[in-house]
């Protein structure tokens, strides 16, 4: 057995990330360097669905609801079969997007609500992509859902690299598809016409007059971000809140103005707005695209798709209604293949294959020096991810000795072909072989001991221990 493990406070956080920070000031970032033509450097757009599934899309094998927007991507583009988010819920899973750690050394390893609006905020020492692509030069754009730190916190997007935010700070807030308010970098935006009954501190509550939809607003101020910012180089994370459920709202809660294609299908409401929210996400994704050719910026900008997490429950919906996991076991919550293994869908025309696949073991922890390496820059050292620059331009990928997650007490790892799971510390682990069972039906522990332990080797060293979020109650 180990000796104990280290404690990660603020304190050790911020020595950990200023040793990244150290690195990447004794690697420069010149005046001139910034000053470079803009026009050499990639556009970035990092499209985050929220609470879609592996099996959601019909690219990834959905039949039933219609994505040909996202579809027509991944024929242009690379498809990835083998990507894992950062974790099985959404503050987690953006906090090892924006760090580059996966949840054994994030500061965020679950949901944290704080009063009175908010989640638990990363701390103001961070290095976060968008403060490692501004030293490139970029201007830098969120538009969306945060959930990484509310109003006035050293978490907010504008104190974490982000020159541009526009949407919802809270995740509470953001189940209400028809807000009062919404936030412009650190205003708040009075919505017209949505009236909120029983507004609580949070943001929260249910619409009683539903006129302005707030989908539609975010992707609205994505295009003009886009516009604003042609002359590049510019990042822009669009982290729609599409198509996770109003959880305030019962078997009502996937709000949408229309069920459109679906209105007439013999489904229950809740599954008619599940699919149209969706399609819904799929129409905006074809706005996005349709502007950058319209700006001549489409072979110059790479475009990824992907999700926060696997498909919920919430709102009425049922992820079994259209597979949403696909051939995966589970769903949000669980660390199981369905609550975290993600579509990921790279474009850019004449330097990402069209129409190619890549079955590169690879999660959310990878973007960070994956975005920093394409913009010129170095990513900080000790971080968790690895560059998949290799799997986009064709080069020979560097591969992961082992992926880590662990929340609310649950571990997995994933070690090549083989996953572990511990549903809670003093639980046997369990052991699957994903090449011969992706739906994880066959725990074969009790026959290969000496690969168990390996894992348990893993789950007691992959981590630091954390007082925010310890893995033991």
């Amino acid at each position: 057995m180990n000796s104990k493990p280290t404690i990660m406070n603020r304190r050790k956080y911020l020595k950990q990330v200023g040793a990244g920070a150290a690195a990447l000031a004794m690697a420069g970032c010149s005046a001139e360097k910034i000053s470079e033509e803009k026009s050499g450097k990639l556009n970035f757009i990092y499209i985050l669905a929220d609470d879609l599934g592996y099996g959601d899309l019909g690219c990834y094998g959905q039949e039933t609801i219609k994505t040909p927007n996202i579809d027509r991507m991944a024929q242009e583009g690379m498809k990835f079969t083998q990507h894992y988010a950062g974790s099985t819920v959404c503050a987690p899973s953006r906090c090892c997007l924006m760090t580059g750690y996966h949840t054994g050394h994030a500061y965020i390893r679950g949901n944290s609500e704080v009063k009175p609006m908010g989640q638990r905020p990363i701390p103001a020492g961070s290095i976060t992509i968008p403060r490692l692509l501004k030293e490139q030069g970029y201007r830098t754009g969120l538009i969306g859902k945060w959930g990484l730190g509310g109003p006035d916190s050293e978490g907010h997007p504008n104190k974490q690299g982000f020159d541009h935010f526009f949407g919802y700070l809270c995740q509470r807030h953001a189940h209400n598809y028809y807000p009062e308010f919404l936030f412009r970098n650190e205003t708040r935006v009075i919505l017209d016409g949505n009236k909120v009954e029983g507004e609580r501190e949070d943001g929260a509550g249910v619409a009683t007059e539903k006129v302005t939809y707030g989908p539609d607003l975010m992707i609205k101020e994505a295009l003009q971000f886009i516009r604003d910012s042609r002359s590049g180089p510019f990042s822009l994370f669009y982290t729609t809140t599409l198509p996770h459920a109003n959880n305030e709202a019962g078997n009502e809660g996937m709000e949408i103005p229309d069920y459109g294609d679906y209105a007439g299908q013999d489904w229950p409401d809740a599954q008619k707005g599940h699919a149209a929210m969706i399609s819904r996400l799929d129409s905006d994704v074809g706005k996005i695209m349709d502007e950058l050719r319209e700006l001549s910026l489409d072979e110059n900008t790479l475009v990824l798709f992907t999700s926060d997490n696997g498909p919920h429950r919430e709102g009425g919906a049922d992820p079994e209604f259209f597979h949403s996991s696909g051939p995966l076991r589970g769903i949000k919550r669980d660390l199981y293949e369905g609550g975290i293994r993600v579509p990921l869908i790279a474009r850019l025309p004449g330097r990402v294959a069209a129409g190619s696949v890549s079955e590169h073991v690879g999660a959310f922890w990878d973007m960070l020096p994956t975005l920093v390496e394409l913009a010129g820059g170095k990513a900080p050292y000790g971080i968790d991810g690895i560059s998949m620059v290799p799997s986009l331009m064709g080069g020979v990928q560097p591969e992961h000795d082992y992926l880590y997650w662990e929340f609310r007490g649950k571990q997995a790892a994933r070690k090549g072909d083989w996953k572990a799971v511990r549903l809670a510390p003093e639980q046997d682990t369990e052991l699957y072989n994903l090449a011969e069972d992706l739906a994880e039906t066959r725990n074969l522990a009790p026959d290969n001991q000496e690969k168990v332990a390996d894992f348990i080797r893993i789950f007691e060293t992959a981590r630091v221990e954390s007082e925010l979020f310890p893995l033991h109650d």
